[in-house]
Parts: C-alpha cells; sequence; structure tokens
C-alpha cells in the first residue's frame, strides 16, 4: 500500500499547528515554505483537512490554517482519512470465482480468507493510527528534534504567523 504524499504532508502540517498559540493561523505559503513544498498541491491537503473539520481557515493578511480540535482530540487516523478517505486498503474482486474447475452456478457464502486477512490486517492498521494522538506525535518530535532546530523553527512559525 503506498499512501498519497499528501498524507506526509497533512500529518507534518499539523504537528506545526499543533503548536500555534490560540487564534493564530499559519498560510499555506508558509507551510509551504518550511517543507519545501509546490503550495498549490499542499492546499490540496489543507483543504481537505478543511472539509474533513480538522483545520480552521481564515483568509485575509493573518489568515492561513490552525487546529480545529486539540493535538490530544486528533489521531493519526482522523488525518490519513481526511486525504485518503475512509476506504478499505484491499479491494476483493473475488477471482476465485473464475476458476475454471468449479461447478457451474457455486456460490461462495462468504468473503475469500484472502480479502477476510487484508481487512483484518487493515484494521488492525487503523486502529493503530486511532491509538496514536497528535499530541503524541508532538511530544515525540519534541524529544527527537534537537533543542535548537525545535526552538529555531517555532520561532521562524511564530514570526510568520498571523
Amino acid at each position: 500500500m503506498v499512501l498519497k504524499s499528501q498524507v506526509e504532508w497533512a500529518l507534518h502540517c499539523c504537528a506545526i499547528l499543533a503548536g500555534l498559540p490560540e487564534g493564530r493561523y499559519l498560510s499555506t505559503k508558509a507551510l509551504a515554505e518550511l517543507h519545501g513544498l509546490p503550495k498549490e498541491y499542499l492546499s490540496k491537503a489543507l483543504q481537505s483537512l478543511s472539509q474533513a473539520g480538522l483545520v480552521h481557515s481564515t483568509l485575509g493578511p493573518s489568515g492561513g490554517y490552525r487546529l480545529a480540535k486539540q493535538p490530544e482530540e486528533l489521531t493519526f487516523l482522523d488525518i490519513v482519512e481526511a486525504v485518503e478517505g475512509t476506504s478499505r486498503t484491499f479491494v476483493c474482486a473475488n477471482i476465485r470465482a473464475n476458476n475454471p474447475c468449479r461447478p457451474k452456478g457455486h456460490c461462495d457464502s462468504s468473503p475469500c480468507a484472502i480479502a477476510r486477512i487484508m481487512w483484518e490486517a487493515d484494521e488492525v492498521w487503523r486502529q493503530k493510527l486511532r491509538d496514536v494522538a497528535l499530541s503524541d506525535l508532538v511530544k515525540r518530535l519534541s524529544r527527537e528534534t534537537p533543542r535548537a532546530l525545535w526552538k529555531d523553527t517555532f520561532e521562524w512559525v511564530l514570526n510568520r504567523a498571523g
């Protein structure tokens, strides 16, 4: 399974937005510059987050995006599904029905074992993402990122936040 690059972008942007003070917004331009991304493509990921109700946006010179919920209330799954949708990652085309050795008119009463295993794996993956809040990511990043880089990044962000 390969997720859209917009998922990575959305997760990074939400991590940055989690550090904004109340009432402040960060523009698409600043988020794109911070992450070295094309503004036009990043804006699609941010629009997906907005449509899902995960971020608020505002227009104007001090406009941009901010989280709509507290970082503790947002999960990785919320963000992934905002960008990718909620459909299962495996779609069963029931190719076993094409087996020429099957009796004519044979009807299977349940999905095949392959589909069930793939769907179970998908649910385990989703549960893991559901178990990780954005606040968990921020804590991990604050521990793993060199202190000076963490400080400089947030100073850079705050200088551009409206």
